[in-house]
């Protein structure tokens, strides 16, 4: 069966992470609102409703399952098992490495790889994947048209500029927490804004008290 070729563009991939990332923020934190009945800012940046890991799966997902949309279900799901079992793991080790912990840790669940995924989340990306390209992606691409190409490639790289700052105060941040932890104090009125503003408290409210 030849698959009908479509491509994913720049500006829909864009839209998509924007739209993905606070579609995630939301829906993580009513999750969390509901069951544990706590509030807590699942953002990854510590400006706005931005929980990219949410983003860049819904980027993924469409880049792996755009062209197989209309295959069988069991190859979109094993595309989407194994295309988000790497992300997540990428996601994790990537974490650990820059900012010192992890947000989540499977160790304690049936076949899990360094704690990172497990056989049970990987079976979700699965599942998601096939609801996610069959239903939820192109309700996402109306929305993106709903406004035009113009307005949304204006508002987009001005966006792109903001969570570009936005990623280097979060990053910025971490580390001062870190500096603050052992009792190093602010060297310049950036820092001590950080003390004041984006400190552990409030990335620990953000992290869900993953802190190392």
């Amino acid at each position: 069966m030849k698959v009908k070729e479509e491509k994913l563009s720049i500006y829909n991939a864009f839209w998509i992470f924007i739209i993905g990332s606070v579609l995630g923020w939301f829906i993580e934190g009513l999750f969390t609102l509901i069951s544990q009945h706590i509030l807590i800012n699942h953002s990854a940046l510590v400006i706005g409703p931005f929980n990219i890991i949410y983003g860049f799966g819904a980027v993924l997902l469409t880049a792996l399952l755009l062209n197989y949309k209309d295959r069988s279900l069991w190859l979109i799901f094993l595309l989407s098992f194994i295309g988000g079992s790497v992300l997540e793991y990428i996601c994790s080790w990537g974490m650990e490495l820059f900012v010192g912990f992890t947000a989540w840790d499977y160790s304690n669940h049936f076949l899990n790889l360094n704690g990172r995924i497990c056989l049970l989340y990987s079976l979700y990306w699965g599942f998601l994947g096939i609801i996610w390209i069959k239903y939820i992606y192109p309700l996402f691409i109306k929305i993106i048209h709903l406004w035009s190409y113009e307005l949304g490639h204006k508002v987009g790289i001005w966006l792109a500029i903001f969570l570009v700052l936005d990623a280097g105060i979060t990053i910025t941040a971490v580390m001062r927490a870190k500096e603050k932890e052992k009792q190093i104090p602010p060297s310049n009125m950036y820092e001590e804004l950080l003390d004041q503003t984006f400190n552990q408290k409030y990335l620990n409210n953000m992290f869900c008290n993953k802190w190392s």
